[in-house]
């Protein structure tokens, strides 16, 4: 699952091509409104009004004499007001247009003046354009900023386990570059990883291991495996924060796990998902070198680049190493997630990355047996003829012990059935050797339990 190597499970997918801008288009002038009347200006108290009525036609002159006394306002001619028979009526005053035009002026400035002052005093001491705030987030930046997500949430998780994921930056001995993700399994600068991450970088290649903090250190490969697709490397660095290693036999399908690492180079990303299923038979690496895993199954989001990084638990403990994915049929390399994700059980990394600290080598169970990958009825048949050179039952081996002979057909492994022979290699190798397993075996009509012993077999 490294980011560039193209026999890998985990090639990196092409960048999609970009799409060109679009051609800006002009808009054009919106056409203005056609002049309509306007709307008649509302009466003032004491019957004057905004703007004067136009003035109708001439009257006849009034026929009534006019009364002595002061001119009236009315009068502009300055001749007395007419009298009545009673008592005169008091006089009404009318504003003139320009004054009433003025109080309007004045009021709206009054108005402005008010509600700017007011969103200054409210708004005092705050940036941009008022019209285009939006409404502030409840509490203090400093009650966010010391915010503690719940212990056990997935935020909480992700803070205690990304300071011990590294990132590994590998050119091959031809100079070819590929990438992809590990974890502190001790403080003393021990590392691990998938083998066919690092795999290009022994032999004359470089192994680089770039931890959380962005430092880069030179890294030795101490011993590797590609029966079970695992590398332990150790880097001139002490004080480290290791992970845990969970015990992946209490793992249920349904589990919350996070997956993290370094996807296409990008460091310290995690994604999360569920267990989705367990004793996957799993084939990962090359042809020459296939490993045969036992794998939790995962939605959680894994591309290429994150091999060797860790699938953790709700309790931040690794549960797998995430070691490869699942490709539509027909596909030639990994393209990326498909939600169906593969990783090496926790309890088998660290028996064998104990080994690889220890010796440098690794080792695998065999019941000494070759199997007929042609067969296609119920469960796993023995074969029956030789295989370059190999005997289809190791003569002493466990299977030849335990009574098996070519052409029987293995149904059950420890009350398990199995029907594809990766389905028998993958649940053989999550033993360890020295352990003793039940086979169900069918020899023509007759079906019986054998027991066998696990024999041990030095690792490439």
């Amino acid at each position: 699952m490294t980011h560039q190597d193209p026999s890998d499970l985990f090639a990196a997918p092409e960048p999609p091509a970009r799409r060109p801008d679009p051609a800006p288009v002009q808009v054009p002038p919106t056409p203005a409104p056609s002049p309509t009347p306007g709307p008649t200006s509302p009466s003032v108290p004491g019957g004057a009004r905004t703007e004067p009525s136009p003035p109708g036609p001439a009257g006849p002159p009034s026929e009534v004499p006019p009364s002595e006394g002061s001119p009236s306002e009315g009068s502009p001619s300055g001749e007395p007001a007419p009298t009545g028979a009673g008592t005169p009526d008091p006089p009404r005053a009318r504003l003139g247009g320009a004054r009433v035009a003025g109080i309007l002026v004045l009021a709206l400035l009054v108005g402005l003046l008010g509600g700017f002052a007011g969103e200054r005093i409210s708004g005092a001491g705050s940036d941009g354009d008022p019209s285009a705030r939006l409404p502030a987030a409840t509490g203090s930046a400093e009650a966010a900023a010391g915010f503690d997500r719940p212990e056990g949430s997935l935020a909480s998780t992700a803070a205690d386990v990304l300071p011990s994921v590294v990132s590994f930056e590998v050119t091959g001995a031809d100079d070819s570059l590929s990438s992809g993700s590990g974890f502190v399994l001790r403080a003393d600068g021990y590392v691990l990883t998938n083998d066919h991450v690092v795999a290009a970088g022994t032999g004359g290649g470089e192994v680089v291991v770039v931890l959380a903090d962005g430092s880069e250190h030179e890294g030795e490969v101490v011993g590797r495996t590609s029966d079970y697709d695992l590398a332990v490397v150790k880097i001139d660095a002490d004080g480290l924060t290791p992970l845990a290693l969970g015990d992946s036999d209490d793992v249920v399908v349904g589990d919350e796990v996070l997956a993290v690492g370094a996807p296409l180079g990008l460091d310290s990303t995690v994604t999360a998902g569920i267990v989705s299923a367990l004793h996957r038979p799993v084939q990962a690496g090359d042809q020459a070198t296939t490993a045969f895993i036992d794998a939790i199954q995962t939605d959680a989001a894994i591309n290429p680049g994150n091999s060797g990084g860790p699938l953790v638990n709700a309790a931040g403990e690794v549960i797998g190493i995430n070691s490869a994915i699942a490709q539509p049929p027909g596909a030639m390399q990994a393209t990326g997630s498909i939600g169906l994700g593969f990783a090496i059980p926790a309890n088998q990394v660290r028996t064998t990355a104990e080994q690889l600290i220890e010796s440098g080598q690794a080792t695998y169970p065999v019941i000494g047996v070759l199997l007929d990958s042609s067969y296609t009825g119920e469960g796993v048949k023995v074969a029956e003829e030789a295989q370059q050179g190999n005997a289809p039952v190791t003569d002493g081996g466990p299977a030849d012990v335990a009574g098996i002979r070519a052409g029987d057909i293995i149904l059950e492994i420890d009350g398990r059935p199995v029907a594809q022979s990766d389905e028998l290699i993958v649940a053989i190798r999550a033993s360890q050797p020295g352990d003793a397993v039940t086979l169900r075996v069918r020899s023509g009509d007759d079906e019986r339990d054998v027991r066998v012993v696990l024999q041990e077999r030095p690792s490439e």
